[in-house]
């Protein structure tokens, strides 16, 4: 069969350079657009940025006391970076990175592929009164809150749960299996259940990228005998990878940023080998341990990781591909 050529433009367009005269006559004629975005601007101002100034408690002795918070932040003791060394060498970071590490690895290794799957399989559906039902019942599990979910999963998993009952019948295990309390398991739980709750959301920005594919690229392909397989491979696929790599860009930035719902409701003293993530890590000196500077030491850690591993992924990525999210 011939190959159905990728009609995507990749070709790379010329920057049109526009003089200050030229900007300042679109901003006037666009003005009531950009006053549209002015709350969305000032919202990020308020609640994005601003509280970025609250990073300095990372390098001071601060102690809560009953007077001015901002007061108390700037007098407090500098230390520099003695929280950060402190992290570092004490016994409980390399455990708690592995812990996050292999979270966010395994959860990715089933999140990331599940929604591409979705969005194909849904669109691959003629029934339309069938199609709105899977949509809808896919979508759903992300709308309900951790909490419910981490019933729903412990309820599962529980001696006398579906899932125990389940290897009982099929005689693979004669006694029930304690899930939630072998800390092995713990990883592979959360990266299903992650999967479970946010592939169907998920799937949504896949469908709308296929939903923009030209229909005639696929009656093309029938008429050079291209089955529906042949048609996902050299025509859905082709068209998605634009998509699929800006996600995966933004899914490996957020690497060290394992979820700290999962991992509170269902973890307990006896998985903390294996559920202890920084989230949970630093909430538990931060707020149940009063070491509000060694938490925000911890935070900015995460955060910083998170963005250089995104200037090297958006790098990688435009390197091999020419496509990037900045």
């Amino acid at each position: 069969m011939k190959t159905v050529p990728n009609l995507q433009d990749n070709s790379s367009q010329s920057q049109v350079h526009l003089s200050p005269k030229s900007r300042w006559k679109i901003l006037r004629q666009q003005k009531y657009l950009f006053l549209m975005m002015l709350p969305g601007l000032i919202w990020a101002l308020i609640f994005a940025y601003t509280p970025m100034v609250g990073l300095y408690m990372s390098f001071v002795n601060y102690q809560p006391t009953l007077g001015s918070f901002w007061s108390t932040l700037f007098n407090s003791e500098f230390v520099g970076l003695e929280w950060f060394r402190y992290f570092f060498y004490n016994g409980d970071f390399w455990i708690v990175m592995r812990n996050t590490l292999a979270s966010t690895l395994i959860t990715l290794l089933f999140s990331f592929p599940m929604p591409i799957l979705i969005a194909i399989a849904i669109n691959e559906i003629k029934n339309m009164k069938f199609k709105k039902t899977v949509q809808t019942a896919s979508y759903l599990p992300y709308f309900i809150s951790w909490v419910i979910a981490a019933n729903i999963i412990v309820t599962l998993l529980s001696s006398d749960g579906a899932v125990n009952g389940l290897l009982k019948f099929l005689g693979i295990v004669d006694e029930s299996v304690l899930f939630l309390q072998h800390g092995p398991y713990f990883w592979w739980i959360v990266a299903i259940g992650n999967t479970w709750k946010d592939m169907g959301y998920s799937s949504i920005m896949y469908l709308a990228a296929i939903s923009s594919i030209n229909p005639e690229l696929y009656e093309a392909s029938k008429v050079d005998g291209a089955n529906r397989f042949k048609q996902i491979r050299y025509i859905t696929l082709p068209h998605l990878k634009p998509t699929i790599v800006i996600l995966l860009i933004l899914a490996l930035g957020g690497i060290l940023n394992a979820g700290f719902d999962q991992h509170f409701l269902l973890g307990n003293d006896l998985t903390r080998e294996y559920s202890d993530v920084l989230s949970t890590y630093s909430f538990r000196y931060g707020i149940q341990n009063g070491m509000f500077s060694y938490a925000s030491a911890v935070g900015m850690f995460s955060s910083v990781v998170a963005f250089i591993v995104v200037v090297i992924v958006n790098y990688t990525a435009k390197k091999l591909n020419g496509q990037s999210l900045f």
